[in-house]
């Protein structure tokens, strides 16, 4: 909420939420969001609301969501984009399906003039794994796969994420939730490489 207010906003301003997924570090400022319609895919509610594994059990905290937000649930039933066979549309955001991390977890899009931020959540925790010769610290890389649900799916959508910042890069900018480097940058300068 201080960050909002620096911008010179109120937490009634915030209108929507839309997240990648709900682990407890994603989803823990929800509820300084009260009157916020809050979006996620449809696996991702049904994960966090009635959890299969024990995984699932610990990785979300049902206090996050206590104060019974306005969910907006939305399935994966959209328009193809960028070699993506579908997306679904939030007003001027996509949510981009890339399971693995989590059942239902997503990038989000958001178009920035005449180019596309995607905020790829836990796709990837480190810059470097979306890069055409991908590396990661061998930490992350088994942080990664022990916290799955499912992590064939998981590589494989990094692979897609490659392929994505090849095949459009100058279209697109990749960032990942958790790499300090990629957040600086992208929030220094949105629209540069």
């Amino acid at each position: 909420m201080s960050q909002i207010r620096r911008l010179g906003f109120e937490a009634a301003d915030v209108r929507h939420i839309v997240l990648t997924h709900l682990d407890l570090d994603h989803a823990g400022g929800v509820s300084d969001f009260p009157t916020a319609q809050v979006h996620v895919l449809d696996v991702e509610h049904a994960a966090a609301m009635q959890p299969r594994t024990m995984t699932e059990k610990h990785r979300y905290r049902p206090q996050q969501w206590e104060h019974q937000p306005r969910w907006a649930i939305h399935g994966v039933r959209g328009e193809p984009w960028m070699g993506f066979e579908s997306v679904e549309a939030i007003g001027d955001a996509l949510l981009v399906p890339l399971h693995g991390h989590t059942r239902g977890h997503a990038a989000v899009a958001v178009r920035t003039g005449y180019r596309w931020l995607l905020h790829c959540g836990d796709a990837y925790l480190f810059h470097a794994e979306v890069d055409q010769m991908p590396s990661c610290p061998l930490g992350l890389r088994t942080f990664q796969r022990l916290v799955a649900v499912d992590d064939d799916a998981r590589r494989h959508n990094q692979g897609r994420l490659r392929e994505l910042r090849r095949s459009h890069g100058s279209e697109v900018r990749l960032f990942c939730a958790h790499d300090p480097l990629e957040l600086r940058r992208v929030i220094e300068s949105p629209a540069a490489d």
